[in-house]
């Protein structure tokens, strides 16, 4: 969303955006607004109040800004990836060194929600930081139902309205996606069942999620089940919850490879092509595993492949540094450690995951003894909350949501500590709003403060 009730000035856009989210104090929650939004999606008071209880802290009140350079730059990493993974040498080297599951030819499914996640780097630097890729990015269907509640500052009438409207397009893209993976995969029959499959659904942080999801295809004609995979049986080529057959199996799972015994008929129904299985370890393989970053970023590499070089400067201008970890680097690792930040290869969710100016010796040798990459540390973004009496810093990463190369929605997660959590007070999901490249102030007239329903005019000057 573009800024309105700005005079004009020549300030960059990027410190625009950063002026913003270290100045402006604006409330655009509309708590009132969420609650109600929660209340019509789940449809059950009782649902309502389980999602209140367990995840206070999924919404933030404020959104984030970036500029529209920023936004245009995530997308041109997004489709640059995407026509490295389409090489057949980046699929032949990739998968030669995953587990044979991934070598099995997913039936033309592409993967739901492809999460980027992504650090914007200040000033003094260029470009921004890809810190990693999900294939299972949780969040989209809470940012759907988020939109609808957030007025945020310097938004006119029209904008609003956009807004709302682009939370609804969301919704429909997310149905419309699945349907394109069925599609996809060579049926003609009508999709008619979709088992949202995670371990303990409902002792999930975020099972509210799983809700919305079921709720959402619901209201598209879909029966939707949400399921432990233990609970699922393969008989006579089809995948079963109970006594209803499977068509499309949503994977929240993060045993990605399926080799655990509870996901054994998930793993034979998906060999066996019984069902759709969507994300899936091809897709993991190809994009997730942290491995991967080590080769996009290192040019010789790239080159070999045969990646053009436009797609090469992009890649490295916007992918930190990332190499495997190497024993016998151990030395040099450990010297520039300050300056690292070591993730599992097949980690998420910032488990297993540690600044390197952090690190123990203990943990160093077990670190040295795993499977792990190496990645230069990009700082997270910064936003200011409370109150410009009172004020307190969360930092902040953007996700971009993507579906075969395109990005479909882009959201904040405002946290403390070292990686996201969602249980931060204050923090959570946040929506972004960019700013156009157009030279503008940061000076905003007018400025809406949103507490519950009540709507009162202030001003941030943050010259």
């Amino acid at each position: 969303m573009n800024l309105n009730h700005v005079t004009q000035k020549k300030t960059p856009p990027e410190l625009m955006s950063e002026k913003l989210n270290s100045k402006c104090f604006c409330i655009s929650l509309d708590s009132a607004a969420l609650r109600q939004a929660l209340a019509a999606e789940l449809g059950s008071p009782d649902l309502l109040a389980l999602v209140e209880e367990r995840c206070p802290y999924l919404f933030s009140a404020q959104p984030v800004f970036v500029s529209d350079s920023q936004t245009e730059r995530m997308a041109e990493v997004v489709r640059a990836i995407e026509s490295v993974v389409a090489l057949p040498a980046y699929r032949k080297h990739t998968l030669a060194n995953a587990p044979a599951i991934a070598r099995h030819d997913p039936g033309g499914a592409k993967g739901v929600f492809f999460g980027y996640d992504f650090h914007l780097r200040h000033l003094n630097e260029s470009g921004i930081g890809l810190i990693e890729i999900n294939t299972n990015a949780g969040g989209a269907m809470l940012n759907a139902v988020m939109a609808r509640a957030h007025h945020a500052c310097c938004l006119d009438r029209e904008q609003l309205a956009a807004a709302a409207a682009s939370a609804a397009a969301l919704e429909q893209n997310i149905v419309d996606m699945f349907y394109t993976e069925w599609r996809l995969c060579g049926h003609d029959r009508p999709l008619q069942t979709i088992a949202i499959i995670d371990i303990e659904p409902q002792q999930q942080y975020l099972y509210p999620e799983f809700l919305l999801f079921q709720k959402l295809f619901e209201r598209h004609g879909l029966r939707a089940v949400i399921a432990d995979p233990s609970e699922l049986r393969l008989h006579d080529g089809v995948l079963w919850h109970g006594e209803t057959a499977v068509d499309l199996v949503y994977n929240r799972l993060t045993d990605f490879m399926l080799e655990s015994p509870a996901s054994a008929a998930l793993r034979a129904a998906y060999l066996e092509h019984a069902v759709v299985l969507t994300p899936h370890p091809q897709a993991h393989a190809l994009y997730a595993d942290k491995r991967n970053l080590a080769l996009l970023c290192d040019a010789n590499r790239l080159q070999a492949l045969g990646v053009p070089q436009n797609v090469q400067d992009v890649l490295l201008a916007n992918i930190p540094h990332t190499e495997v970890v190497d024993p016998a680097q151990a030395d040099r690792l450990w010297s520039e450690r300050r300056q690292l930040f070591f993730k599992p290869t097949a980690g998420y969710g910032g488990r297993a995951a540690y600044r390197g100016d952090k690190l123990t010796k203990r943990v160093w040798q077990e670190i040295l003894a795993g499977d792990y990459v190496a990645q230069a540390i990009v700082v997270p973004g910064e936003r200011v909350i409370g109150s410009q009496q009172n004020p307190g810093l969360l930092k902040f990463d953007l996700r971009s949501y993507a579906y075969d190369g395109r990005v479909q929605w882009t959201a904040a997660r405002m946290y403390q500590g070292q990686t996201t959590n969602f249980r931060t007070p204050g923090g959570g999901f946040a929506p972004v709003y960019s700013l156009p490249d157009a030279d503008v102030t940061c000076e905003i007239e007018t400025i809406l403060h949103a507490t519950g329903s009540a709507m009162t005019g202030c001003r941030t000057d943050c010259r």
